[in-house]
């Protein structure tokens, strides 16, 4: 099961650790999914914030 993340600093400091993040864009809600070696991260927010919490990251990013 994957583990949902509420905070967008403890989204940040997992992007670090993370093989890679999968960006899936529904309408209103942008899920960003980190995965690790253990475990799928998921993290909910709005377009606006998505991209700018994309640039932000350095781990590889897959649009899907």
């Amino acid at each position: 099961m994957p583990v949902e993340i509420f905070n967008e600093d403890d989204f940040k400091e997992l992007s670090k650790i993370s093989e890679h993040c999968r960006v899936k864009r529904s309408g209103d809600v942008v899920k960003l999914k980190l995965r690790t070696k253990k475990y799928l991260y998921v993290y909910k927010t709005s377009p606006q914030n998505a991209d700018a919490l994309i640039n932000g990251i350095d781990c590889e990013i897959i649009e899907l």
